[in-house]
């Protein structure tokens, strides 16, 4: 299985280095019946911040310890150090080439907030082109073109937004690309209309013209039904 998340509270708080491919610790390669799973950041987010939902998540599934089970966390740019990744853990005869048998053993999650959640679109599309299956697609309030379709190496996806935003609002619905092939969970809508969620701690260009969007980040039923779906992935 495949799984990508991130780093400590202690490393949220310092910008620290450039994320670079020697961060990951998942072992390369996989071990057969290992899951890969995926977290992609929002926004400029650091990939080592634990204090934003994608890194709270990782970290949550890190401290769960689930046996076969590796996560790493990506920021939403940084796709192709993804790919490098995956890659290397499928490799199972080191010989730089994936075999038809290594890519269709592959067990990989991806889930990822705002830019990090059309991030996870992409990068499914990615591994489509190399014909490796997904198990499962998040999307938490996802920001970006073209997120809407989710191609058909996905086994199943789910789709978390909000649209009280006026300016930032999640991609509502997703669809299959064919569903035969893809099962979409849900479109899961969250309201923050008269929701109250403490954004104090957050830095003016956090919350400015996306309060919505900050506020869904920040909210724990948001990412505990993040948590039962990867889980039930797995």
């Amino acid at each position: 299985m495949l799984l990508l998340l991130a780093g400590s509270r202690e490393a949220s708080c310092a910008p620290g280095p450039p994320q670079q491919f020697q961060h990951f610790t998942a072992p390369r390669p996989l071990q057969p019946g290992h899951t890969l799973v995926l977290g992609f950041m929002g926004g400029r987010d650091s990939w080592r911040n634990t204090e934003v939902g994608v890194g709270r998540t990782a970290q949550w599934l890190r401290q769960k310890a689930i046996p076969g089970v590796h996560v790493e966390t990506v920021e939403n740019l940084k796709r192709g150090l993804a790919l490098r990744l995956v890659r290397a853990c499928l490799d199972g005869n080191g010989d730089g080439r994936l075999q038809p048998e290594e890519r269709l053993g592959a067990r990989i999650v991806l889930y990822g907030q705002s830019f990090g959640g059309a991030a996870v679109v992409k990068f499914a599309r990615q591994l489509d082109r190399l014909d490796i299956p997904v198990l499962l697609t998040v999307q938490v309030d996802s920001v970006g073109r073209g997120d809407g379709l989710i191609p058909t190496n996905v086994r199943v996806a789910a789709n978390l937004y909000q649209d009280n935003g006026r300016f930032i609002r999640g991609e509502a619905p997703i669809r299959a690309a064919d569903s035969s092939r893809t099962r979409i969970l849900g479109n899961f809508r969250f309201d923050y209309s008269n929701l109250d969620i403490d954004l104090s701690h957050l830095p003016w260009y956090k919350t400015i013209a996306r309060r919505a969007h900050a506020k869904m980040d920040r909210d724990p039923a948001v990412w505990r039904k993040v948590e039962v779906l990867i889980l039930d992935a797995l």
